[in-house]
């Protein structure tokens, strides 16, 4: 996943800065707020019974988008879309780890430390002497 941002233009919400569109960040959400009401950690079966209450439009909740504001919306998302552009990118990210033992997703600080890394490449690359390019 690539994440594209302005830097002048950042949005208060890390979901605006991570999804492209409205609807991945509101599930996006609604995810972790899922798991953040189970204490950070759900297991695999947990995982798909959201995943197939979203797929079968059975999912109410409150949203934070304006023209929602108090009140309760019935969700529908594709099951295989959550997987492929929500759950997936996230767990690549650093944003959920998914214990093989366990068999659990919980929620991880790694996104944190992946992207200090990426600044601290930016700072070797600059710190990097110019190519000796011969021009003709």
């Amino acid at each position: 996943m690539v994440i594209l941002f302005d830097r002048f233009n950042m949005p208060d919400n890390i979901f605006d800065v991570i999804f492209a569109t409205k609807q991945q960040k509101i599930v996006a959400e609604l995810l972790i707020q899922h798991m953040k009401e189970n204490g950070g950690e759900i297991g695999k079966s947990e995982m798909s019974l959201f995943a197939t209450k979203l797929h079968e439009g059975n999912l109410v909740a409150e949203i934070n988008e304006p023209q929602y504001k108090g009140k309760k919306v019935k969700l529908s998302y594709n099951k295989r879309q959550f997987y492929d552009r929500i759950l997936t990118p996230m767990k690549s990210m650093g944003l959920i780890y998914y214990d093989l033992y366990k068999k659990t997703y919980k929620l991880s600080e790694s996104f944190n430390k992946e992207i200090v890394r990426v600044g601290l490449l930016w700072l070797k690359e600059l710190r990097k002497p110019p190519l000796n390019i011969k021009k003709s």
